[in-house]
């Protein structure tokens, strides 16, 4: 494999570096974190390196990720791609959809590699909603709710999420990870209808959405707010045969932040309290109880790009659903200024 080894470097080793990159790609063998970039030197577990240009003139780096602030993704992005090298980057792709589609053009200009860091497509409950629907377990579906919550009823001091400028608030950080779960299991709808807002005293960006997306037959609803001290259902599916609901959170950030790895014991396999309820009727036979949930693996992701460099294999997440992405944030936002619900 040492031969095959993709040679990675790393824009940032903050939160996302340091608890997702950085053990997803050490962990897997087609990998080698070769240089992070750091505006200031300071001691990591990687080699260091304090100007960009170091990584992008380097001409055994293959990979670089982009795991900076959102509104600098579209600039990083292009030096990246220019430079010849392959791109992973954070959601969102970029802010705008005409930053993305220049972006998709110049990667294929240059013939690299681009894809987004959807992580939130390998948690236990999102593959298990799959399962559920691929299965046809509740029949024909008539309505599909997604939520991610939190509770921060503070404003968080020193991170520019928190501060009003392109690329920030609850639509990009979270929405971009459930809009993406959407597009993934219906593809994109016929009509959008949002409200944006803040909630939270002293708040500059938004901290609320509440979307309905309208496809043939049912409706998407996906909702978020930091002001949700008590969860409900992260997934709420219901159909002509019956219902499944789904509470909890993917078992996997926590693991990574508590040092576990991928490869571990019962990685991404969540307890039993977690699993979701179905009630359905399957085959003339009346179906009530916990549904046994699939297990996560944030892995596959990495998995999935080693594959496509070195075995050709398509993407598994492709830059045009990441463009669908800020397509849809962007009719959230158009759809709430104005109070009307926007076709697609």
């Amino acid at each position: 494999m040492a031969n095959n080894t993709i040679k990675t470097a790393l824009l940032s080793y903050g939160m996302s570096g340091v608890v997702f990159h950085g053990p997803l790609l050490s962990v897997h063998p087609g990998f080698e974190i070769a240089a992070v970039w750091q505006r200031q030197k300071r001691e990591l577990p990687h080699p260091v390196v304090t100007d960009m240009n170091d990584i992008l003139n380097d001409p055994s780096i293959e990979l670089v990720i982009v795991n900076t602030p959102n509104e600098t993704h579209y600039e990083y992005c292009a030096r990246v791609i220019k430079a010849g090298k392959h791109v992973v980057v954070e959601k969102p792709l970029t802010v705008t959809s005409s930053e993305a589609d220049h972006l998709i053009s110049l990667a294929k200009e240059h013939g690299v590699l681009l894809s987004v860091f959807q992580n939130r497509r390998w948690d236990a409950d999102f593959l298990t909603v799959r399962k559920v629907l691929d299965e046809g377990l509740v029949g024909r579906l008539v309505e599909c709710e997604i939520h991610y919550d939190r509770y921060r009823n503070f404003i968080e001091a020193n991170t520019w999420k928190e501060v009003a400028k392109p690329g920030t608030g609850i639509l990009y950080n979270l929405g971009s990870h459930t809009l993406d779960q959407a597009v993934v299991l219906f593809g994109m709808p016929k009509w959008v209808d949002a409200r944006v807002g803040i909630q939270r005293t002293g708040g500059e960006v938004d901290d609320f959405f509440d979307i309905r997306l309208e496809y043939d037959g049912f409706y998407c609803i996906v909702k978020s707010s930091y002001l949700v001290r008590e969860p409900g259902p992260k997934y709420i599916l219901h159909g002509t045969n019956g219902s499944f609901l789904k509470w909890g959170i993917d078992p996997q950030e926590q693991a990574l932040k508590d040092g576990k790895l991928p490869g571990s014991d019962s990685w991404g396999v969540e307890s039993k309290e977690w699993w979701g309820k179905l009630t359905t009727t399957v085959d003339g036979k009346d179906i009530a109880g916990p549904y046994e949930s699939v297990p996560g693996n944030y892995l596959l992701f990495y998995e999935n790009i080693f594959g496509a460099l070195r075995e050709g294999k398509p993407l598994a997440v492709t830059p045009e659903q990441a463009r669908d992405v800020i397509r849809l944030i962007e009719a959230c936002f158009q759809s709430s200024k104005e109070r009307r619900a926007i076709r697609m």
